[in-house]
């Protein structure tokens, strides 16, 4: 394994010359995040559509267990058990607006990985970035254990263990474990762990910071790369689950699913589940005992389990909800954590918004009222007073401190923000089909997706490493 030895090494320089400024040095964890034998034992995949452009490239790369759609380039880079997913490229004459400003694309746009690493980490592309509209760019990024790099550019950035970079646009900056951070061009900044942060310039601006010892008990990395807490021990105990089925080129599954809905051949489904027309489970997502209703959704790395979705729901990458009932257009935001018990369970009322990065533990029965805005660490309804908040009043308010969480700017653009952006990932995923084409979403286009494996060398100085491979049409 001499190369993916001397690969690993190339990484940890790179990204320590963007970092030294932040005193972040990655090697130690590069060295234990991942047993190396591991980068033997899985291989990659990528999926063939027609709605989708056919074009890959690897080189001198270690890609184990990621899955690949949409046009990707990967180079000197380790993408452990990644799920790289570009269906919502841009191609080549679409007209793109930033800030005001339209632009003709010139090019199709591509997910370009470089000098990177990422461990279970979810990339998805809906780009937002003016400087190279034509490349969703990663570059000597390193992003720990369920991280979420989403539609942002990342240059010389450090993500820790279940922290998520939305929209933003990262250039040298440390996300400290569970944090999530929406707030435009960042340069030499530090987010500590468990801050939630949304900002749209002098529009609006949210800030959340997690009372002290709760991320710790949740998800805690050390200096060494050891992982631990009651998030990946929860995960940790549904691997056997997926085992089965990345053992088969061709996956099954016995669950019926309607025509209009899609259920990828790499999530599981067990015990007893309904599935709605216009649904989408995707890969890497888990569901037992559940309903999921019309025009709902389970996203990567998602875990539902003995919960009722009534329908139109969206659960973000990395969410989990557990004995709970959503009401219809219940949106639950990235990696937060809904548990409820068979004796405590939640119940969400219909169009709420659980916010990204969400810990509703529940040790009574909580009820969360309809249309209500709902954030930071909850364990009883009496949490509610300061963590959930009507979202018709959040929209007439110009400023509002509630416990550790502060809003200032517009409420009603906060809140319009949210609600486009939940209806665009319905749009976008299929939910709202019709039988039309215009209607077809993620949920239609890739259910004739073809899937292909890559496998590594499996001895010798290249063991790990991935052959040099350009895959087109």
């Amino acid at each position: 394994m001499e190369k993916l030895e001397a690969l690993f090494d190339h990484i940890a320089a790179r990204v320590n010359v963007n970092l030294k400024p932040m005193g972040i040095d990655v090697r130690p964890l590069l060295n234990n995040a991942i047993p190396r034998e591991r980068h033997l034992l899985y291989y990659a995949f990528y999926a063939l559509t027609e709605d989708h452009p056919i074009s890959f490239r690897f080189t001198n790369s270690n890609l184990s267990g990621s899955y690949f759609l949409g046009k990707t380039q990967v180079d000197r880079s380790v993408l452990y058990k990644s799920d790289i997913r570009g269906d919502e490229l841009k191609q080549k004459g679409d007209v793109v607006e930033f800030n005001g400003v339209k632009t003709k694309l010139f090019y199709d746009e591509v997910i370009r990985i470089t000098n990177s690493f990422l461990v279970k980490t979810l990339v998805h592309n809906q780009s937002k970035n003016p400087e190279i509209p034509e490349v969703f760019r990663i570059l000597n990024t390193v992003a720990m254990h369920y991280s979420n790099i989403h539609g942002t550019t990342t240059e010389g950035v450090y993500l820790g263990p279940f922290s998520t970079v939305d929209l933003s646009v990262m250039h040298n900056c440390v996300v400290g474990d569970f944090a999530y951070v929406q707030a435009g061009d960042l340069s030499r900044v530090n987010i500590e762990p468990g801050r939630i942060w949304l900002k749209a310039g002098d529009l609006f601006e949210f800030n959340y910071v997690y009372p002290e010892g709760v991320v710790d008990k949740y998800v805690k990395l050390d200096e060494n790369g050891k992982l631990t807490g009651q998030f990946i021990e929860y995960v940790d105990d549904f691997k056997e689950d997926f085992v089965p089925i990345y053992s088969t080129a061709a996956p099954e599954t016995d669950v019926i699913i309607p025509e209009s809905a899609y259920v990828s051949p790499y999530a599981v489904i067990k015990g007893h589940c309904e599935i709605g027309e216009n649904a989408l489970i995707v890969q890497r997502a888990h569901v037992e005992n559940s309903i999921i209703g019309e025009g709902a959704n389970a996203q990567e790395n998602c875990y539902i389990k003995n919960s009722i979705f009534e329908g139109n729901n969206v659960t973000a990458h990395g969410g989990k909800v557990i004995h709970t009932r959503n009401g219809k257009n219940v949106f639950v935001g990235f990696n937060s954590f809904v548990h409820g018990t068979e004796s405590c369970p939640i119940i969400i009322g219909q169009d709420s918004i659980v916010m990204p990065h969400t810990i509703i533990d529940a040790e009574e029965p909580i009820e969360i009222p309809e249309n209500s805005a709902i954030w930071g660490y909850v364990t009883k309804q009496a949490d509610l007073a300061t963590q959930c908040v009507s979202l018709d009043d959040l929209a007439k308010t110009t400023e509002i401190t509630l416990g550790n969480a502060t809003f200032k700017g517009d409420g009603m653009a906060f809140v319009k923000a949210f609600k486009h952006r939940i209806d665009h990932i319905r749009e976008e995923n299929g939910a709202y089909f019709d039988g039309s084409d215009k209607t077809r979403g993620h949920a239609q286009k890739t259910q004739d997706a073809c899937f292909n494996i890559l496998q590594p060398f499996q001895s010798g100085p290249e063991a790990g490493m991935y052959p040099t491979m350009t895959i087109g049409d």
